[in-house]
């Protein structure tokens, strides 16, 4: 029967049910679902650590100079009580008179504003020694938090500022309250004394609302090391330049390892100081992180979802590759022009992962209708040929060939012992008979068991247990490696009988050997443009060939002259006996391979 004359008696009322399904689920609709996925997997927080991995590095990326990297304020700088202000100091917390003395030393470098990462909570006998030291000054803010305040003696600071911050879960700072029951961050503080110092040319700053916490996206300026600081040691014994903090907004903060760590995009872990640093170069230069609203993100990841469903719906293989690496590249470069010019940050893994997963979906909608495609055609075609003409559609059409596909699949090898003194004493036509009905026997064997026979090089075969279809599962594998076990067994059986027959014939009696392994294949079309085979490569190949020689080697009381690997032993030991024979260096093979023989199938 004719090819179209099949087709003609599949039922109409079929074909009508898959017609109609295809017409009330259109591509977009199934991307649509992946969408929805998509943003309630945004909701449940499961796209941050994706999204803080691209955060870091759009950082990386632009601290490389790829494009143009704005660098810290120069208006900025900080005093650090670090490892030699310790030695020199005595351990931390100090007295607080020592801190009054650095307020006197700035007396020769007038800053603009001095913030205090230090809090002062607790009252002390130096308090008034440090509280009239502030109050001449005139320019310190202080540090507090949310429930306490600074020791009332030291209410003359021009301001305060709370230091509370919560790194993200990966360990990051990358947000920051700017308000917190109405109290601004320390960052912010320090940059009304800066405003209050240049009335004629004040800086945009956040407001107050309500008292409730606002947070806003740190846009870490460059490395920590390029913030100019100076030893709190240095500073109180004069050891810095004269003007070097003249006209500075100047932070003082612990640096010292352990006592204030914090981590930030570009230095992994860092002093707490430098979060407040980081806080005060973004408003003073208008150049914190912004973000699309939540709502806004949710509709851009949703709609993502049907246009990708409508993209690659009915497109070719190379197609729907070219566009699954283009959109993300295109997605990914947009973000980082909107960061590194507009101080953007765009979402990266949301988008993209809604992409993945409407093409999945798509390609799981497919593959329901290919089920209900081939459960017509299997009745008016074998199934394997129906399944491989589907599965391989694309590439037979677009390319005249298989495309290669790495798999995993047992490997038979197998030969005649003693073939080519056998074969000197034959002529050539009884020879070619008496080989042909061997190799007939054994590939009957093989292919009752699902195997596929690659080739015949001379008296030996070489079969495959796991192609032309793609196996990665377990139980798939298993079972291909007990299908080549229970092969060569009943190929012993069936040599049993052939030679009983050749007895009767007098002709030479045969003896084989076979090699077993599993592993990794590359399979698909090999040759050139007037000649196609197509067949399987790769070290799995090479093992079983080499395993098969060796039954001349190795001395065991192996019933089947059949010895496989330890892996391959692995996936049938469940079923079979076997005999470890030993551990053999395989020429080419850096590990030794473990060698058993199979003594017959369990009771």
């Amino acid at each position: 029967m004719k090819f179209k004359e099949r087709i003609d008696h599949l039922k109409k009322n079929q074909l009508i049910n898959l017609r109609q399904y295809i017409i009330t689920n259109p591509p977009w609709m199934t991307g649509a679902l992946a969408g929805i996925m998509s943003v309630a997997m945004l909701q449940l927080g499961m796209w941050k650590p994706l999204e803080y991995l691209g955060y870091n590095t759009l950082f990386q990326i632009r601290e490389s100079g790829i494009w143009p990297n704005p660098g810290w304020d120069q208006r900025i700088a900080v005093i650090a009580i670090e490892r030699h202000s310790l030695q020199e100091y005595g351990q931390f917390p100090w007295p607080r008179n020592r801190y009054a003395e650095l307020l006197s030393a700035l007396k020769k470098s007038p800053p603009t504003a001095i913030g205090f990462d230090i809090l002062f909570l607790d009252p002390s006998p130096k308090d008034d020694i440090l509280a009239a030291a502030i109050a001449a000054n005139g320019k310190v803010v202080l540090a507090s938090t949310i429930k306490e305040e600074p020791v009332a003696s030291l209410k003359a600071a021009a301001g305060v500022g709370h230091i509370a911050h919560e790194a993200d879960s990966d360990g990051i700072s990358r947000e920051s309250k700017i308000f917190l029951d109405g109290i601004p961050n320390l960052g912010l503080a320090m940059t009304h004394r800066y405003n209050a110092a240049n009335p004629q040319n004040p800086v945009l700053l956040p407001q107050s609302n309500n008292r409730q916490a606002k947070k806003v996206w740190v846009n870490w300026p460059g490395r920590t090391k390029n913030v100019p600081t100076y030893a709190f040691v240095d500073v109180v014994e004069g050891r810095i330049p004269a003007d070097a903090l003249t006209n500075k907004l100047v932070l003082v903060g612990i640096v010292a390892t352990g006592f204030d760590p914090i981590s930030s995009p570009l230095d992994g872990n860092t002093a707490g100081v430098y979060l407040y640093a980081a806080l005060m170069d973004n408003l003073l230069n208008q150049r914190l992180l912004r973000r699309l609203p939540i709502l806004v993100e949710m509709l851009l990841v949703f709609g993502i979802g049907p246009l990708t469903g409508w993209v690659l719906w009915n497109r070719g293989v190379r197609a729907r590759i070219a566009i699954a690496l283009g959109l993300p590249i295109i997605w990914i470069g947009a973000a980082a022009v909107l960061f590194g010019f507009f101080f953007w940050w765009v979402s990266i893994a949301a988008p993209i992962g809604t992409l993945i997963l409407a093409g999945t979906a798509l390609q799981l909608r497919e593959q329901y209708e290919k089920q209900q495609l081939m459960r017509l055609f299997e009745k008016h075609v074998d199934p394997e040929t129906a399944q491989l003409i589907w599965q391989r559609k694309a590439e037979i059409f677009e390319q005249g060939e298989l495309e290669p596909q790495e798999l995993t699949a047992t490997v038979l090898f197998m030969d005649i012992r003693s073939f080519t003194s056998i074969s000197e004493k034959m002529p050539p036509r009884d020879l070619l008979n008496w080989l042909n009905n061997y190799l007939e026997a054994m590939t009957d064997c093989i292919m009752d068991h699902g195997g596929v026979v690659d080739k015949y090089i001379g008296d030996a075969i070489m079969a495959v247990f796991g192609v032309p279809f793609c196996h990665s599962e377990y139980p798939e594998i298993q079972k291909d490696a007990l299908n080549a076990v229970a092969a060569c067994i009943a190929m012993h059986d069936k040599l049993h009988e052939l030679n009983q027959q050749l007895r009767i014939e007098r002709k030479p009696l045969i003896k084989f050997g076979i090699g077993l392994h599993t592993g990794q294949l590359v399979a698909g079309t090999v040759g050139g443009s007037r000649r196609l085979n197509y067949s399987v490569i790769g070290d799995a190949v090479n093992v079983a060939a080499r395993l098969e020689a060796m039954n001349k080697e190795i001395v065991s009381d192996s019933p089947f002259n059949l010895l496989v690997t330890g892996r391959t032993f692995a996936y049938v030991r469940d079923r079979y006996e076997g005999q470890k024979v030993g551990s053999i260096q395989l020429r080419g093979k850096k590990e030794e391979t473990v060698v058993y023989a199979i003594l017959g199938e369990k009771p």
